[in-house]
């Protein structure tokens, strides 16, 4: 295998065609040996490099961006300057048009204007046979070249003119720009002769700056003139001296003696006087860096070296546990085919036998087996081999290092088998599946368990590729961990393996030849306490109630397994975990309380105590009474002053007057911050306080609010008086509107018959019609008890009370009520303005099991209801199968005897869980169907 370093990098190979053919057709030679700084230049990482970036002229417009190129290539940093803009002309002259055709999708300009001229610049996308100016070359004092580096390229903001139809000539452009300086050249005059001490570095003459005074044009500020190219002058700095020492017996006496001892030695050895000596030559084997660790693992595991091995199973461990997710079998012959040999060894240390794989003409002897279609005979073949004595308490050295590099071996297997490609390539290993029927029937020892849970491990990654039946020695040994193991996770892991059967082909996991113990321990072990072993029982029961036949084998052996039990238990877990949900639903929508459209009558009990205010104070205080504050309602300031005058005029006197008009406005404004004075533009303006309404009910200083009579007579007007206490409304109603006289003694006298004109037959509150059947009430003191449902409850019970209470609030419609002889509809009780009505709502209680993220049923309560699903499907397919005299009969007895006493249980399933009310639903169609059929 190669290593990384050795791979091509991906589209090298068409890199290189496209850009020879490219080369060919446009008539360059492309240089793929370039070199800068005696370093090979690879095209292909240039073109990458200079691509990422932008392409060539995005490169050369960034300053210094060739020198960051260079640094990918190591070109050095003594003379950066040239080796970029080396770079840049190799980039230049081989993958210039290269970009512009298939970088940019244009047609690169000639050769004669790319290719053949220098790399000085950019702009090679704009760049064509009209718009190109060749480069004026000057013969400058110092002298200059083509390879004065990348800070001697363009500017960025000096673009090549290009004429455009009805434009001045370059000088008008020329001349927008400020000209440079007027700089005279002064010459040094001080000594040219370099001090010792000097850093070897040429200085060159610095000239003085002038101020300058005025602008006046000169062949200076022309760029392409000799002068401008003068002034603007910057000497490129000089390449530094290395000084190396030659090496002399004066200079360096120590090092001239090391090498004249060497050259005697030398000598000797030629005439044969001494050995040729070895110092400094490389040993067999050093230097080299060898295969990887992946190849080193594999080659020393097949070596059949123990050392090797063993450093081999180390290192596959933590490969397995490390990179298990990129470590293929596949990428690796024989890793697998090794690692079973290995492990296949676990039997040596139990048995007299070593086990050997043929792959080519099948030998039949004990120890042989079958590594093309397997071994069908291996679980007679290990009852016939002879055990060993094997010590049970104390291990020898040679025992426990076998066991652990065997426990290695396994561990790796188990560890890659996780990853899905290698599940798929140990499933087509025949002898894989000898050596896991191998390792499950190994003899009851603590040493093997851990190898029996990689074993039960790799069975549960790889069953769901194989097709099994009952006599498949696999499954059978999967069976018996299931029937005889008492370890829950080896149980655990047999039941999931047995259960993934055929998951991944298209043929059905029959699951034939169960014994009835296996079932029966199974069923049983759904009544634990315990999720995960109780999901992989559910899992198997699903895959085998699927089977019409395997139903019947319950049926047949329904007293020993205890049938109804069992699913009474099903049942139950339906309801597993399940959370208490409660769903509010709106049951009548809520009715606001209406805008009043009158200012209350303030009663006299009230009246009494404004009256002792003065003024203002006291309109104040019957402000707050009769309004509220409302950002949508407004009322005239008309009106609201007369209100104020029909209140108190009665009231004023010499000493007490009403407040003027404005001020009393001014004070709304001062009592309600909400409220102020507007004026409605219109035919006639209309003054009016924004931010007020009136109550419905006046309110005392205290802030409780007074109760309103709504007594009414059909005929007649609403009573609307007002009272604070429901005792002193209970004592207007009887009063006034029962006709009811009072005793000297304060008690009322229902025998009294000086209004008896006066009593009604029945509750005029608001629309009650209590009483209403075609006669009179039986008593005043019946419809004054009735009465007393309608005032608000304001005793210690009141609470308790509100519960079961109909107050305004919460009336709804009232079915129509029958009569004698005729119908009244009570419909909705009218409702007191000032109240309205509150919402009302229906609560549904739910108890709903575990859902997955898509909000479906999910855990044992969705397995649960597969279960009952398959059986109640099933039992009338199993009946019909069964050697039974009257089949019909005993199908109805069966789904009786079965789902009769869960009836119940299921419906309330569906009532309350949501979730799975579609499965359970079907489950009870299933059972009518049965019944019926």
């Amino acid at each position: 295998m190669s290593t990384p370093e050795e791979e091509e990098p991906p589209g090298r190979e068409e890199f290189v065609a496209s850009l020879t053919k490219f080369g060919e057709e446009r008539g360059i030679n492309v240089d793929f040996q370039a070199r800068v700084n005696t370093k090979h230049i690879d095209l292909y990482k240039l073109w990458n490099v200079v691509r990422s970036k932008g392409g060539y002229d995005a490169v050369s417009g960034e300053k210094l961006a060739w020198r960051k190129v260079g640094l990918d290539f190591n070109l050095g940093t003594a003379n950066a300057a040239a080796y970029a803009f080396a770079l840049k002309t190799t980039y230049y002259k081989n993958l210039a048009a290269y970009e512009i055709k298939t970088l940019h999708g244009r047609e690169p300009p000639p050769i004669e204007i790319l290719e053949k001229l220098t790399a000085k610049g950019g702009d090679i996308l704009s760049r064509t046979v009209e718009n190109f100016r060749p480069p004026q070359r000057l013969s400058l004092v110092n002298g200059d070249s083509e390879s004065g580096g990348e800070e001697s390229r363009m500017p960025k903001d000096e673009k090549m003119d290009i004429d455009e139809p009805g434009s001045v000539g370059r000088s008008t452009r020329g001349l927008r720009q400020a000209p440079p300086q007027r700089i005279p050249f002064q010459p040094d005059v001080s000594s040219s002769r370099q001090l010792r001490h000097s850093s070897g570095h040429a200085q060159s003459p610095q000239p003085a700056a002038m101020a300058h005074t005025g602008y006046n044009y000169s062949a200076s500020s022309n760029p392409n003139s000799a002068q401008f190219a003068i002034a603007n002058y910057e000497p490129r700095p000089q390449m530094p001296l290395t000084l190396r020492p030659i090496m002399t017996p004066s200079y360096n006496a120590a090092m001239f003696d090391e090498r004249q001892k060497l050259a005697r030695m030398a000598r000797k050895g030629d005439l044969g006087l001494i050995s040729p000596s070895t110092k400094g030559m490389m040993k067999p084997g050093a230097g080299f860096d060898g295969p990887n660790i992946y190849v080193r693992t594999l080659q020393g595991l097949r070596s059949q070296v123990p050392e090797e091995q063993d450093y081999a199973l180390h290192h596959l461990v933590k490969i397995s546990h490390e990179r298990g997710d990129k470590y293929k079998f596949d990428a690796f012959p024989n890793l697998a085919e090794g690692l079973i040999e290995y492990v296949l060894g676990i039997s040596s240390l139990f048995y007299d036998v070593k086990w050997e794989i043929c792959y080519s003409d099948y030998e039949d002897r004990i120890n042989i087996l079958d590594g093309i279609e397997g071994t069908p005979d291996i679980l007679q073949r290990i009852q016939s081999l002879k055990r060993v004595d094997t010590p049970d308490e104390m291990e020898s050295e040679e025992f426990g290092r076998k066991l652990t590099k065997i426990l290695e071996a396994g561990l790796t297997i188990r560890n890659l088998s996780l990853l899905e490609d290698n599940a798929v390539y140990l499933s087509e290993m025949p002898q894989l599946r000898d050596f896991l029927s191998i390792a499950l029937n190994l003899p009851n020892s603590p040493v093997i368990t851990e190898l029996k849970h990689y074993a039960l491990d790799i069975s549960e990654q790889v069953t769901k590729y194989w097709q099994m039946d009952e006599s498949d020695p696999l499954y059978g040994s999967l069976l018996s961990q299931v029937n005889n193991g008492d370890d829950r996770g080896a149980i655990l892991t047999s039941l999931r393996a047995i259960s993934r059967i055929s998951m991944n082909l298209d043929d059905t996991n029959l699951l034939k030849g169960v014994p009835i113990s296996v079932i029966k321990r199974i069923c049983e072990w759904t009544l634990l306490d315990d999720e995960d072993f109780v999901g992989a029982c559910l899992d198997f029961l699903y895959q085998f109630t699927a089977v019409p036949e395997n139903v019947g084998v319950l049926l047949s052996n329904s007293n020993e397994l205890s049938l109804p039990s069992f699913l009474g238990q099903l049942t139950r877990l339906l309801q597993y975990h399940a959370r208490t949900e409660h769903n509010k639903v709106e049951a009548t929508k809520p009715i606001a309380a209406a805008s009043a459209t009158d200012i209350p009558k303030v009663p006299q009990d009230l009246m009494d105590q404004f009256l002792k205010y003065e003024e203002p104070d006291r309109s104040n205080h019957w402000l707050k009474a009769v309004f509220e504050e409302d950002a949508e309602s407004d009322i005239t300031q008309i009106a609201l002053w007369q209100a104020y005058q029909a209140r108190f005029s009665d009231y004023t006197s010499s000493t007490t007057q009403l407040l003027p008009a404005a001020e009393f406005i001014k004070n709304v404004s001062t009592i309600f911050a909400g409220a102020n004075a507007q004026v409605v533009n219109g035919v006639n303006h209309k003054f009016i306080i924004k931010g007020i309404r009136p109550r419905h009910a006046p309110m005392d200083p205290k802030g409780r609010v007074y109760n309103r009579c709504l007594w009414k007579v059909p005929g007649s007007e609403s009573c609307g008086e007002f009272f604070l206490k429901p005792k002193h409304i209970f004592d207007h109603l009887v009063y006034d509107h029962l006709g009811i006289d009072r005793r000297a003694d304060g008690t009322w006298d229902f025998q009294s018959t000086t209004r008896m004109c006066q009593r009604p037959n029945d509750c005029y509150w608001s629309s009650c019609r209590h009483f209403t059947n075609g006669s009179k009430a039986h008593s005043p003191y019946q419809l004054g008890m009735h009465i007393k449902t309608h005032l608000p409850d304001v005793s210690n019970k009141a609470v308790l009370r509100q519960k079961n209470n109909r107050t305004p609030a919460n009336q709804t419609a009232l079915p129509a009520k029958g009569t004698n002889g005729y119908t009244v509809s009570t419909g909705t009780v009218n409702l007191d303005p000032a109240q309205g009505r509150e919402a009302t709502y229906n609560y549904q209680m739910y108890q709903n099991t575990a859902v997955d993220e898509l909000g479906n049923a999910a855990g044992l309560p969705l397995t649960s209801a597969l279960v009952l699903r398959n059986l109640a499907r099933n039992i009338p397919k199993a009946a019909a199968l069964l050697d039974t005299i009257n089949r019909d009969a005993f199908r109805i007895e069966c789904m009786e005897k079965l789902f009769g006493p869960l009836k119940d249980r299921l419906i309330f399933v569906v009532a309350h869980n949501r979730p799975l009310a579609g499965y359970v639903s079907d489950v009870m169609g299933l059972l009518e169907k049965g019944i019926a059929q």
